[in-house]
């Protein structure tokens, strides 16, 4: 077994996480993440409304009774949903992880932790990290570059971010962005995480509420399957390569702005393509660790495979390059 400050935290068995994702973050798969002895998270505005949420929150307790959390991610819109509410569903359902993205969470973090809530915060620069951490966030989780979602506008990959952060964050800090197996998981705890984020991977499982096709798709993906779509308007998303993100690409690479696009990006048709398993129906999330991602098991085998591929790294093809050194002579 794995112990790390994380798992010590928030009472898990394995430091891996499952973070928020749209239409993805259902019961199904949390519980199952749950029920694997690692932390899953609720995506709260996949739901239609706070009530809903808090019914989602009670159909994910029937079928666990380990710790989970809720995922709240606030962003600038023209019509925002009641976030406040979401997150009042969340607290009264007696949720008491939630994992915050997109906006500082400080206007809301006096409430959850008077509530007895432990918050993680997603970041994507060391810089957003030292302030997460100095407003009493209680864990972040940083994402790479090579994660799925939104990986920020500096570029950074994990290899040099997970260890920048470390050099200066001295809560608990997830490693997000890339990881799908247990030799990322080693590598992250190497480079000073206590333990890794996965979204894509998570994807290809037999209980995530994802059509087989996707799933299918992840699975011939490579590293290279995805497309950078917002970048000219400073809001950058890593998605799937398909003919529609790259339609996305072409229109903003000459001049377009987002009413000329608005109609391509409609979270409605992403979740017709997890739906229906058509990936071409719209812009759907997907990270480069697609490129390691060969098969659908189910969540536990997953996450037991995981965590064993990184304990023999860790004790045995590591160990042995210690012993190697120490069988040389001091004189030489």
């Amino acid at each position: 077994m794995i112990s790390t400050r994380f798992t010590e935290m928030f009472g898990v068995e394995h430091p891996i996480t499952q973070g928020g994702m749209q239409w993805v973050g259902r019961a199904e798969l949390v519980a199952a993440v749950a029920n694997a002895g690692a932390l899953g998270f609720l995506t709260a505005l996949t739901q239609p409304s706070p009530e809903a949420l808090a019914q989602e929150i009670n159909r994910c307790r029937e079928m666990t009774d380990k710790p989970f959390g809720v995922n709240l991610t606030i962003l600038p819109t023209i019509n925002p949903p009641p976030y406040d509410e979401y997150l009042e569903a969340t607290i009264d359902s007696g949720i008491d992880i939630v994992e915050t993205a997109g906006s500082n969470p400080e206007p809301r973090l006096a409430l959850l932790h008077a509530r007895g809530v432990r918050v993680v915060h997603k970041c994507t620069s060391v810089r957003h990290a030292l302030k997460a951490q100095a407003i009493g966030v209680d864990a972040i989780s940083i994402d790479g570059f090579e994660c799925a979602g939104h990986p920020g506008e500096d570029d950074v990959p994990g290899l040099i971010l997970i260890p920048a952060a470390a050099d200066k964050i001295t809560i608990p800090m997830i490693a997000s962005g890339g990881f799908a197996d247990g030799r990322g998981l080693a590598a992250a705890l190497a480079l000073g995480a206590d333990g890794i984020n996965m979204g894509t991977r998570f994807m290809a499982t037999a209980e995530a509420p994802v059509h087989d096709a996707i799933k299918q798709a992840i699975v011939t993906a490579s590293s290279t399957s995805t497309q950078l779509i917002f970048r000219t308007l400073r809001n950058t998303a890593r998605v799937a390569d398909n003919s529609v993100s790259r339609e996305v690409v072409e229109i903003l690479n000459g001049g377009g702005q987002f009413a000329d696009i608005r109609h391509l990006v409609a979270g409605a048709r992403g979740r017709t393509v997890y739906e229906l398993g058509d990936p071409e129906a719209g812009i759907w999330y997907a990270g480069m660790s697609q490129g390691l991602i060969n098969d659908v098991p189910t969540v536990a085998e997953l996450v037991t495979r995981i965590v064993a591929e990184a304990e023999a790294i860790i004790t045995g093809r590591l160990a042995q390059f210690i012993d190697r050194a120490s069988a040389v002579p001091v004189s030489q």
